[in-house]
């Protein structure tokens, strides 16, 4: 059979990678988040599994199956995110209704066939043309790297769902080329069939659920799912991944009205906005403009609109929302600006009379699925140093926020302490919304008055919806918080103890803010019905990292030693461990670095691209200068490169902050491109020693990543990045010199 192995390995490897984007984007949405990363987390198992049963099967590796292989591929890629979502799986009961236990096996064996079938693939190539494994190594990552760039254009260009039934099309491509004359037809059809398929692609990708409201408008591209809906005559809602929400008010565009006439609004800051004369406003998170609606409303001179996701931006300029919301975008004192609210903030200093937060931590930015489990850096104790730079010396902080407030005040004691501010506890207070169940914490660059704490948010009476007072300073003693008042007086450390939720501090090494879990807090009762959010203390993330790692440690492991059984060649004990140290490697540094250059790149969807590009197209540069070093300096490079990262990246983020966003990811491409170079190394060296046992390294390789991309993140959550990036620098050291036992190999 003739085929070209480097165009073949291209195409299946671009679609791969591509479907791996293009499901994450879909289950984060429709699936919220921390499901998404367990079911595609097990799925890419199925790429180790697929190599590995090239020792199990013997029929597999004929290559005249090559052809029918890459169909079933491209079919099971297809059918994959259709079945799992006809499957209706309920998340919060998963572990306690038999049903849908038996339900997500399913969905877990529907996404592994695409890996699997796929890994076949892989596998087959390289171990046939094992003498030219630094060739195809290249041409796998580069291609890799492509299949990146093009499935975010086409998320962007004709929606997610359509473009997920894109992501077969270059598998097909390969099949037919390989294919013999009259087998031809075989992919045509099925490339047509999906074409075809294309226009139902959003009815047959997501959840039927009951909507809250009509739903208006919906859009879909690489960063969200937005949604409109009509809740009233004036009031519509912007729905973020099924997750978070906005609100937009209908507005006339004109402000020369009487009081009676203006609009209410539920955190009403008019009186912080007339401590300072010409106030300048920033809201921090803008998103359905609400904000910037009360500080037009209320006369400030300045208004910066900050929103991280550009399409919400665009309906609110020009798009669908314009003219509704009364073109208060097109007013000549709002600078609209689509950014993330904390690289923008560090762009300016004493600048801000007031910065607005309302619940301004988008879903969007933690829906990195297979990618991460993280949070944005919002809410980090450096980002309050941020903020109280940005203010003028008269200037307030306003942030509320549904479950994070406690967190929040540990890190803003934090934050004041390091910036040398005396007596921290006086330049903030703490208000309850009961009825609105949200708390606010008000910073202030001078300390609080007791008069500016009792009127900051206006007097509203207790039979109100927006009824707020403050429970720190406490001015009615019936009405305090025990843990907020514990936080303040004793300290986060101490009020940790009895806290139903983790308390401590996030910082940009650590921006798990959303990570609110403790083990304490774990039983099998509470497996009954469980929140797909750790706001109550239940330590989800972790048990669903813990669950892949069992998984890993007591199936997938030993499948990957059964060859020793009965396998006549054997791969020795050396080198197995080897390819498992650089997969292990691999994805510990590539997770992490997704999640810590999103501080450069403003958003996790903008470090994913830069960061798996520059990992992707250099490793396959280097896989091909990799016979041109000596067996110990790659791995020295590396350990050396994460070192520099951990003692540069803060000094990095400062002095290129400032840069447009094209700039900062092509900054942070370049930045990780020495890295990604010298860690294409190490597989192709080794592949060039074990020969044809090259599939059972390929598949140990796969298991290790699967597990790095989970344990790095029980890494991160308790000590950090620079902990985390420590562990993977000894990985590729550890991999070096097994590498040197020359004969142990």
């Amino acid at each position: 059979m003739k085929y070209n192995k480097y165009l073949t390995i291209s195409l299946l490897s671009i679609s791969l990678i591509a479907m791996e984007m293009a499901w994450t984007r879909i289950f984060s949405a429709e699936f919220f988040y921390t499901f998404a990363f367990l079911i595609l987390s097990l799925a890419v198992l199925g790429l180790g599994l697929g190599s590995l049963s090239l020792r199990f099967f013997k029929f597999l590796n004929r290559e005249s199956n090559f052809p029918n292989l890459l169909v079933l591929t491209a079919v099971a890629m297809f059918l994959g995110p259709i079945l799992i979502f006809k499957l209706n799986i309920q998340f919060t009961e998963v572990f306690s209704d038999a049903l849908m236990v038996l339900k997500l096996l399913a969905a877990i064996l529907i996404l592994n066939s695409s890996y699997f079938l796929g890994g076949i693939g892989l596998a087959l190539i390289i171990k046939i043309h094992h003498k030219d494994i630094d060739r195809l190594y290249m041409a796998d990552m580069i291609s890799a790297g492509i299949g990146i760039i093009g499935i975010i254009l086409m998320m962007n260009l004709i929606g997610t769902p359509a473009a997920t039934f894109l992501v077969p099309l270059p598998v097909l491509l390969a099949a037919f080329l390989a294919s013999k004359k009259y087998f031809k037809i075989i992919p045509v059809a099925v490339m047509l069939a999906i074409l075809g398929s294309i226009p139902f692609s959003e009815q047959m990708l997501q959840v039927q659920r009951k909507e809250r409201a009509e739903i208006e408008y919906s859009h879909w591209d690489a960063i969200a799912k937005i949604k409109i809906y009509n809740y009233a005559e004036n009031y519509k809602g912007i729905n973020i991944d099924n997750a978070a929400n906005s609100p937009c008010y209908g507005f006339d565009g004109k402000f020369n009205k009487p009081d009676s006439e203006l609009y209410d609004f539920g955190i009403d800051v008019r009186y912080l906005m007339d401590l300072n004369k010409d106030c300048c406003f920033l809201s921090l998170g803008a998103g359905g403009g609400v904000d910037v609606l009360q500080a037009l409303q209320y006369g400030a001179k300045e208004i910066h609109a900050v929103e991280v996701i550009p399409h919400i931006n665009q309906l609110m300029t020009k798009g669908y929302l314009a003219e509704f919301s009364g073109n208060i975008y097109q007013d000549p004192r709002v600078k609209v600006v689509t950014e993330d609210a904390r690289i923008y903030v560090r762009q300016f200093e004493n600048k801000f009379d007031l910065i607005y937060s309302l619940s301004a931590n988008s879903f969007a930015a933690m829906a990195s699925g297979s990618f991460a489990l993280a949070e944005n850096y919002l809410f980090t104790t450096e980002a309050f140093m941020d903020y109280w730079k940005s203010l003028t010396p008269t200037g307030f902080l306003m942030m509320e926020h549904q479950f994070y407030i406690p967190r929040l005040i540990s890190e803003v004691q934090d934050a004041l302490i390091r910036l040398g501010v005396k007596t921290p506890r006086n330049h903030y207070a703490v208000y309850n919304l009961p009825n609105m169940r949200r708390k606010i914490i008000l910073m202030s660059k001078q300390p609080l008055s007791m008069d500016i704490i009792e009127n900051a948010f206006g007097h509203v009476r207790m039979d109100e919806h927006n009824w707020v007072y403050p429970i720190y300073p406490v001015t009615i003693d019936s009405l305090h918080d025990p843990l907020i008042l514990n936080i303040v007086e004793k300290g986060w450390r101490t009020a940790a103890a009895q806290a139903p939720f983790d308390i401590s501090p996030t910082t940009d090494n650590r921006p798990f803010a959303a990570q609110m879990g403790l083990w304490k807090n774990f039983s099998l009762q509470k497996l009954d019905k469980i929140l797909p959010y750790e706001f109550f203390g239940f330590p989800l993330s972790k048990v669903i990292i813990s669950i892949i790692l069992i998984i890993v440690f007591v199936v997938i492991i030993p499948v990957n030693l059964v060859p020793y059984i009965f396998s006549k060649e054997k791969l020795k004990l050396v080198p197995w461990i080897y390819f498992f140290m650089i997969g292990l490697g691999f994805m510990m540094v590539e997770v992490i670095l997704i999640q810590q250059y999103a501080l450069l790149t403003g958003s996790t969807i903008f470090s994913i691209i830069s960061v798996l590009i520059s990992l992707l197209l250099f490793s396959g540069i280097g896989s091909r200068f990799s016979t041109r070093f000596n067996p110990i300096f790659p791995f020295a490079m590396i350990f050396l490169w994460l070192l520099l990262n951990i003692i540069l990246f803060p000094a990095l983020v400062d002095l290129l902050g400032g840069l447009r966003l094209f700039l900062r990811i092509l900054s942070t491409i370049l930045l990780i491109a020495p890295l990604g170079f010298f860690m294409g190394m190490p597989f192709p060296k080794a592949g060039s020693r074990v020969g044809a046992l090259i599939d059972w390294g390929f598949a140990v390789n796969g298991a290790a990543s699967t597990l790095g991309a989970v344990l790095v993140l029980l890494i991160a959550f308790s000590w950090g990045y620079s902990i985390s990036l420590v562990c993977a620098g000894f990985c590729y050291l550890a991999a070096g010199i097994l590498f040197n036992l020359h004969k142990a190999w």
